[in-house]
């Protein structure tokens, strides 16, 4: 497959369909939790937002690697929590509402976001003289297109044709990890001579940002007395990040397959930290006596 194929054709396919997927499971509820308890929310999104990118910054600054590796984990960083987040939740048996309204949140404020602070680290890594460049205004348009309209039109479905949309969210889910690991292998392939000096260079910053993006998550909701559920579901959603959009802007508007490597490696990691956070989280939530997940204030 032409790699032009996999950057203006899968790529956004894939992100699109991950997208339809979670636009299937929503309801005009989950926008309204902003309103009706801000609290959780707005802690979720600031440590999504914001202490996630400045936990990248200082380990780039810290870790030396490759400026190409380091613009792809800000990158990285600077993405909304992905839908796998919402499914880690729920079997963490974390509060599953708020995640989804984080999700659905950080989706849409990080279509501004992202390309501001993206641009910033290319012309800081990378000298303002660099080949590659992220167009601002292109970018936010492009994933508006690729985010924001699929939701929008898996909202609809819902809305519409409740019966179907049940039945498409298990298939779009499906095909949206047949997408992404296909991507996953393109993108090794492709740099496949490369891939143990990459694994080196950004194997300990990704494992670093997914390790501290949760127990940052996990400590900000429990210093300010979130319950028990929510804490989980903090710590999941900072620390799980929708590495597919990151593969999207660094290998498809970017067109910088190297900076995409970070991506790629954390969505193979990230399951690995999931499945240690469902079972230390089943641990912690059969110890509470009482775990109110409906309250998100």
């Amino acid at each position: 497959m032409q790699d032009s194929i996999l950057t203006t054709l899968v790529l956004p396919i894939a992100l699109a369909i991950i997208m339809l997927g979670l636009g299937l499971s929503l309801k005009s509820d989950d926008f309204l939790r902003i309103f009706k308890y801000p609290k959780a929310v707005t802690i979720g999104l600031i440590g999504q937002l914001v202490i996630l990118p400045i936990i990248a910054l200082a380990i780039v600054k810290i870790i030396p690697m490759p400026p190409a590796i380091a613009v792809g984990l800000i990158v990285l960083a600077l993405c909304p929590c992905g839908p796998s987040s919402n499914m880690i939740t729920y079997l963490a048996g974390g509060d599953v509402a708020l995640a989804v309204t984080l999700t659905v949140f950080s989706s849409i404020i990080t279509i501004f976001t992202i390309p501001l602070f993206a641009s910033l680290a290319v012309n800081s890594f990378l000298g303002t003289n660099a080949i590659v460049s992220l167009p601002i205004v292109a970018t936010m348009g492009q994933i508006f297109l690729i985010t924001v309209i699929p939701i929008a039109l898996g909202m609809l479905i819902q809305n519409r044709l409740p019966e179907l949309a049940r039945r498409l969210e298990k298939a779009t889910n499906k095909l949206a990890v047949g997408f992404l690991v296909l991507i996953i292998i393109l993108l090794v392939a492709k740099e496949w001579s490369k891939l143990p000096g990459f694994i080196v260079q950004a194997g300990m910053g990704v494992m670093l940002l997914n390790i501290l993006g949760m127990a940052a998550g996990y400590a900000i909701s429990k210093l300010l007395n979130l319950n028990i559920a929510q804490q989980i579901c903090i710590a999941i959603e900072v620390g799980i990040q929708n590495g597919t959009l990151a593969i999207a802007i660094t290998a498809g508007i970017l067109k910088d397959a190297e900076m995409a490597i970070p991506a790629a490696i954390y969505s193979l990691f990230m399951y690995l930290t999931g499945f240690a956070v469902i079972f230390y989280s089943k641990n912690l939530t059969s110890n509470a006596s009482e775990i109110p997940s409906s309250d998100l204030s």
